[in-house]
């Protein structure tokens, strides 16, 4: 299946500065057992089990999510398009199994010193602004729990 994006469609960007070094930052985005602690943040739930990551240009990941009060199971999965350890990562998302049409990641993370970490997310793609706001809330909340982890 080829994958679709539409990187210069609507999306937005996020910026969240955490307390932990550039490094650390890096591998919670990069290793399955951190990735599953805190994507979907204190409202879901990722088994360890289910996250695949094959962290390079041309791999792919994947992640099964059970979110909301009915444990709503929540396919997830792209492809890594740019990785450049440990600052910047491009990779592909979307929630539907079936779908070809995906957004299109970028994080970004700056070393701010002093063990500080700017981290720069956006997101583009083929949703529309009320979905991008739901989006922009929903990884808000995820990275209030990365935070957590950091701490």
């Amino acid at each position: 299946m080829t994958e679709r994006t539409r990187p210069d469609g609507d999306g937005f960007e996020l910026t969240r500065v955490f307390d932990a070094p550039r490094e650390r930052v890096w591998r919670e985005w990069t290793e399955p057992e951190a990735f599953a602690d805190w994507y979907g943040g204190a409202q879901a739930e990722v088994p360890v089990s289910s996250v695949s990551m094959d962290v390079r240009p041309g791999g792919t990941w994947r992640a099964t999510m059970y979110a909301g009060p009915g444990r709503q199971e929540i396919q997830w999965r792209g492809s890594y398009h740019e990785v450049t350890e440990p600052e910047r990562l491009v990779f592909t998302v979307t929630d539907n199994p079936e779908g070809d049409q995906f957004d299109l990641v970028t994080v970004e993370l700056t070393d701010l010193g002093d063990g500080r970490t700017e981290m720069r997310v956006e997101q583009r793609g083929w949703m529309t602004p009320p979905q991008y706001e739901r989006a922009k809330r929903g990884w808000g909340g995820f990275f209030d729990r990365m935070a957590e982890r950091l701490a």
